[in-house]
């Protein structure tokens, strides 16, 4: 069960943020401010505002942590938060902590190839301790703190391995989700592969011309239902199933077959039917090999009328770790609330996807099952599936 979850990103700090900047199709994208973007012709990015590290870490110096690690500690703390964890609850068993990844903490690592000799940077760059501290900030003794490396489809991974420890038996709480920060290495790799956007993502659009990186972090709480339960906790949704797989057809092209089962693994393991999906929360990269091979895929698993599939990235930016795992906790307020995210920068769709992507306006909606999709370089897969608690909330 999700019992908690919280969110930084581009379009708000705070789930209450996050949720009021997805119903309003509010876009991140602005200029880039947090390297030198000297020498490109356009520099365009979806960057964290208004986000204050003080505010939300207790424990430890904010200092004495990378970019990337505060977004996950912060989240983390807003996640305990909203599902209302006392710190006696959070070290009566055992934690998993669970964090994904692209980077780590590559601005610093950024900082450091440039020269810059600063014993506090680079004590902070290794990137298992964006894992470790979200351990270190709740004082947990009895914990398992791993960062999941996989690229832009971590943050998933790292939900996934939280939701098997929960259903094994093997924690008691999971702190699971994906975090970085925007860093030139980045920016420069993907500029090179002429798939940053001039201006805007407009994913399954038929003008689409790439990604726009970002930033931030997501982090979700998991529990059993019997812990949920005793504790009187607000349950948002749960999470039914999951599938990964990893095909390494290419280097960065995705592979429409690899994608297709990554789906089918995930809605096996959830025991759902295709007819029985609302919602596609797609990857939705805005680039043109991305979006075609997404579109097909999804068509390949649900048929010639799939559920309305929306890309969050419209909005978020492409925030590489993050990504999946703050698009979990969109697909967790659609859910709970009632809605569908939209699909903004959106002028016309793209007849080789062929999918209702729920254009630039947020729609009212009786949602009971999403799916997840993110899609990584090497491919990397993983698809999480959510269902509505049909329980009595707490």
């Amino acid at each position: 069960m999700i019992t908690g979850a919280g969110a930084i990103s581009s379009i708000g700090v705070g789930t209450a943020e996050f949720l009021a900047g997805l119903r309003a199709g509010r876009s991140g994208a602005g200029p880039i401010t947090a390297f030198d973007t000297t020498g490109f012709d356009h520099a365009n990015g979806c960057e964290v505002t208004g986000f204050e590290p003080e505010r939300w870490i207790e424990r430890l110096d904010p200092v004495e942590l990378g970019p990337a690690a505060r977004f996950a500690v912060a989240a983390a703390r807003m996640a305990a938060a909203d599902a209302r964890l006392t710190p006696r609850e959070l070290t009566a068993g055992h934690v998993l902590v669970s964090v994904g990844t692209t980077d780590g903490e590559t601005r610093d690592l950024d900082r450091l190839v440039a020269g810059e000799t600063d014993p506090a940077v680079e004590r902070r760059a290794s990137p298992a301790r964006m894992a470790t501290s979200v351990a270190r900030e709740f004082a947990l003794t009895d914990v398992e703190a791993m960062t999941v490396p996989t690229a832009c489809a971590a943050g998933n991974y790292a939900i996934g391995y939280g939701f098997d420890a929960i259903r094994a038996g093997e924690a008691d709480l999971a702190f699971c989700g994906g975090a970085d920060a925007s860093c030139l290495k980045t920016f420069a790799g993907f500029y090179r592969l002429g798939t940053i956007a001039p201006d805007y993502c407009r994913p399954f659009d038929v003008g689409r011309k790439g990604i726009l990186t970002s930033e931030g972090a997501g982090m979700l709480v998991l529990e059993s239902l019997a812990s949920a339960l005793s504790r009187g906790a607000r349950i948002h949704a749960e999470v039914l199933g999951y599938g990964l797989n990893c095909d390494a057809h290419h280097q960065v092209a995705p592979l429409r077959e690899s994608v297709a089962d990554c789906m089918r693994l995930a809605l096996a393991d959830a025991g759902v039917q295709p007819r029985e999906v609302d919602l596609v929360s797609a990857h939705g990269t805005g680039t043109q090999a991305n979006d075609r091979t997404e579109a097909g895929a999804i068509h390949e698993v649900f048929g010639d009328r799939p559920p309305r599939t929306v890309s969050m990235k419209s909005m978020l930016g492409h925030s590489m770790g993050a990504a999946s795992a703050l698009a979990a906790i969109g697909c967790t307020l659609a859910l709970e609330h009632g809605f569908i995210p939209p699909t903004v920068n959106h002028v016309e769709t793209d007849p080789e996807c062929g999918l209702d992507c729920v254009p630039n306006q947020a729609v009212a909606a009786d949602l009971r099952i999403v799916q997840n999709n993110g899609l990584a370089f090497g491919g990397n897969n993983s698809v999480v599936v959510f269902g509505r608690y049909e329980g009595v909330a707490a």
